[in-house]
């Protein structure tokens, strides 16, 4: 008697000391015009509402979650701005007051929760959205109102914070280094395709774009890509060898009967990126092993060690340059599948890699190269290519050999990843490439024992 029907779901308003305060129309306006650190500019602020209001955030169901201590809980983004927690339809005014509830279910201990530390949005944490509204509506403010809302990183991951005298007992060398590390990164926000407009010079080419989907353009996938298992494996091993940006090319073969492309080999540069001196001839090896092989170039690959796997503004222009490239003059249709690798960002589920192929379809009306720069203030399209992966029956001597040729190349890098340090409090970084490379195993079970030749040698490399 006197309980809410199931169409009136509860509305939870105890958000703990960090709840937000609720702001009228005209105080958010305010918001947005004041130029300082007024009395409308503290963390509690800007809320959700704000953000939808100028379209950093959309309403979607299941974009917000939390993990908390071992546990994950999935929220739906209302246009007020409100949460609704899936599980249960109950309703939440701010992220701190989803955030205190769940958080108190699992430790009921917990007095209140950060809710822009702890809820994420698409995988990002609100945090980084609040910070991106004040870079473009307050520039001048004190970004330190942001991030003191990151207090619950460790336990917003599901873990525990380390405290020294427990490194020591664990005997757990450079954790503290690597948690460090990695409060100290900086996550990139990734923008919707539609909110670029032309081209700006004023724009960050490491902008992140995040990817549509044909059916969003209206269009077909206009071919089918398979990649066997091996190909992943040598590209995601190249990506975890080092905190720098590493890249690739794949070759393979396009069938223009049934629109098929394979990849069937990755060659991983062994070189520098700014390297140009040494860039042409370790080009010129590769498409010497192509022919050897009767392989054709058919795409690149490279890493994003600590982001997302998302195409850069500069990755855009880099993958529209090399389909009209691989494409030629005679207008005829090959595909270019270009993949992006990461390894080491924290918002990967577990420890495999994400790894996202992608393609770029062209500005209206560009179908050369000679278009495109006279097209120069449009932008292509990233969009997701859909992939069959194909399961290797075993590892060939070939991956074998340019795995140790990697290992030999970077032995001395001062970039190269301390695979004895700690991914996280429970995983060493060892452990972490062996979980990823895991994933891409062939059927022949034997692999595992040759591959920890190759981990040994990863061992002795310090």
């Amino acid at each position: 008697m006197g309980s809410e029907p199931p169409s009136s779901p509860q509305v939870v308003e105890d958000g703990g000391e960090e709840d937000e305060e609720e702001l009228s129309g005209g105080e958010e306006a305010d918001l947005r015009s004041s130029s300082g650190r007024g009395s409308l500019l503290t963390r509690r602020g800007i809320t959700l509402r704000v953000l939808l209001k100028d379209g950093l955030v959309e309403p979607g169901d299941g974009v917000l979650a939390i993990h908390y201590l071992g546990k994950n809980f999935v929220g739906d983004l209302l246009n007020d701005g409100k949460i609704r927690w899936v599980e249960t339809g109950q309703i939440f005014n701010s992220p701190s007051a989803w955030a205190t509830h769940c958080k108190r279910l699992v430790n009921p201990a917990k007095k209140s929760g950060c809710g822009w530390a702890s809820v994420r949005y698409r995988g990002q944490k609100l945090v980084q959205y609040k910070t991106t509204w004040l870079h473009k509506y307050q520039p001048s403010a004190d970004m330190s109102l942001v991030s003191e809302e990151d207090d619950d990183e460790d336990e917003e991951e599901g873990k525990t914070a380390v405290q020294p005298d427990e490194k020591t007992k664990n005997n757990k060398p450079g954790l503290n280094d690597v948690m460090v590390s990695r409060r100290t990164d900086r996550e990139r926000i990734p923008v919707r395709y539609c909110t670029l407009g032309t081209r700006d010079a004023t724009r960050d080419p490491h902008t992140l774009v995040e990817l549509s989907a044909f059916s969003a353009i209206n269009r077909f996938q206009p071919f089918n890509v398979a990649v066997s298992s091996n190909v992943l494996l040598l590209m995601d091993f190249h990506c975890h060898l080092t905190t720098s940006e590493v890249v690739g090319y794949l070759g393979g073969r396009w069938d223009t009967n049934t629109q098929l492309l394979t990849v069937l080999r990755a060659f991983p540069c062994r070189t520098r990126l700014a390297d140009r001196d040494s860039a042409s001839a370790v080009e010129e090896e590769i498409c010497q092993n192509l022919f050897m092989r009767g392989l054709s170039l058919v795409g690149w690959y490279h890493s994003h060690p600590r982001g997302p796997a998302l195409p850069s503004l500069q990755d855009i222009d880099s993958q529209m340059d090399h389909q009209l490239r691989l494409q030629g003059s005679n207008n005829g249709f090959q595909p270019c599948l270009g993949i992006i690798c990461g390894p080491y960002y924290h918002g990967n589920q577990g420890v495999a890699s994400t790894i996202t192929p992608f393609w770029v379809v062209p500005p209206p009306e560009v179908r050369t190269l000679k278009e495109l720069k006279q097209r120069p203030n449009d932008y292509g399209i990233p969009v997701a290519v859909e992939v069959t992966y194909v399961q290797d029956n075993f590892l060939t001597s070939d991956v074998l050999n340019e795995m140790m040729l990697l290992v030999d190349y970077y032995r001395a890098a001062p970039d190269l990843v301390q695979f004895s340090q700690y991914w996280c409090p429970d995983t060493t970084m060892m452990d972490k490439i062996k979980g990823s490379l895991s994933c891409h195993a062939p059927k022949d079970q034997a692999y595992s024992q040759i591959l920890e030749h190759v981990y040994s040698q990863l061992c002795n490399m310090h």
